[in-house]
C-alpha cells in the first residue's frame, strides 16, 4: 500500500494553519510555523494560490485562505445544519443582548438572511429570513468578507452603493476596514446601511477553521453603540461567546 503524499500533507498543514488565525500570514511566518524551508513553502503556496485555495495581498505579500475553499465546505455544511446548530445559541443571544438577532451566509455576492430571531419586547417586526444584505455595508457582509467566504474583488467591480454618509462606498477605505475586523475577531456596521440602526457580527467557523457563516445583532444606534457611536464592550463580548459556541458545535477545532 502506498504511503502519504508528503507535498499534500503539507499543503494541508499550511491551509490549517492560514485557517487558524484571524490574519493574513507572511512566507516566513508559514515557514517558520511548519518547519519548512522557505523555498519549499513559497512553492506550495503557489500552487494554493494558482487554484484559488490561498489568496495573496498585493500590498503586504501575505497569505489567507482563498474563495475557492468556500465551495468545498458548503458542499460539507449544508445551510439548514448551520442553521439547526445555531437556534439555540441564536434565541439565547437574543434573550441576553436584547436586540434582534440575524444569521447570514454568502449567496450571489450578498448576505443571505437564514435565521433570524426578533428582538424581545412587544415593538412591530418584519421577518428577513430570505432577505440579501451587502456585503460591504453590513456587519454579516464585513465578516464573510474578512475571513475569505467570498473574494473582495467582485464587490468592488460590481461598485460599492453608498446606502448613506456613513457607508464605505470607497475601496480603499473598506479594505482598511476588512483589515480591522481580521484583527479584532468581529465588525461592526455603525448607519452604514440605514440611518439610525447599527449592528455588530462574528465569524461562525466549520470544520477546519473555514468561515461558513456569521452571525450578529441590530438595532438602533442607541442600543448598540455607546454616545461617540462605538460598539459597546458587552454586545461584542455576547455575539462573539454565541458564534463560538457554534463553531464548537460544527466542529471548528480552534473554538
Amino acid at each position: 500500500m502506498a504511503g502519504p503524499v508528503q507535498s499534500i500533507e503539507r499543503a494541508a498543514a499550511i491551509l490549517r494553519l492560514l485557517a487558524s488565525g484571524p490574519r493574513r500570514l507572511g512566507l516566513g511566518e508559514v515557514a517558520a510555523s511548519l518547519g519548512l524551508a522557505k523555498g519549499t513553502t513559497h512553492g506550495i503556496l503557489r500552487t494554493l494560490q494558482n487554484i484559488d485555495f490561498v489568496e495573496q495581498d498585493p500590498a503586504t505579500g501575505k497569505y489567507q485562505l482563498g474563495a475557492a475553499l468556500l465551495h468545498l465546505g458548503t458542499s460539507y455544511l449544508d445551510v439548514n445544519e448551520l442553521r439547526s446548530r445555531s437556534i439555540n445559541w441564536a434565541d439565547a443571544l437574543a434573550a441576553r443582548s436584547g436586540e434582534a438577532v440575524r444569521l447570514g451566509t454568502p449567496l450571489e455576492g450578498k448576505v443571505l438572511i437564514v435565521h433570524h430571531v426578533f428582538r424581545p419586547d412587544d415593538t412591530f417586526q418584519t421577518l428577513e429570513v430570505g432577505s440579501l444584505l451587502p456585503l460591504h455595508a453590513s456587519s454579516l457582509g464585513k465578516v464573510l468578507l474578512a475571513f475569505g467566504s467570498v473574494p473582495l474583488e467582485p464587490a468592488v467591480e460590481a461598485g460599492l452603493e453608498a446606502y448613506t454618509r456613513h457607508t464605505l462606498a470607497a475601496p480603499e477605505n473598506l479594505t482598511l476596514a476588512l483589515t480591522e475586523v481580521r484583527e479584532l475577531g468581529w465588525a461592526a456596521e455603525v448607519q452604514e446601511m440605514i440611518t439610525g440602526e447599527a449592528g455588530i457580527a462574528a465569524p461562525i467557523r466549520g470544520h477546519g477553521g473555514l468561515v461558513v457563516g456569521a452571525i450578529g445583532v441590530s438595532g438602533t444606534i442607541e442600543r448598540i453603540c455607546d454616545s461617540k457611536g462605538i460598539p459597546l464592550p458587552a454586545m461584542v463580548t455576547q455575539v462573539r461567546h454565541a458564534a463560538r459556541a457554534i463553531s464548537r458545535d460544527l466542529g471548528a477545532a480552534r473554538w
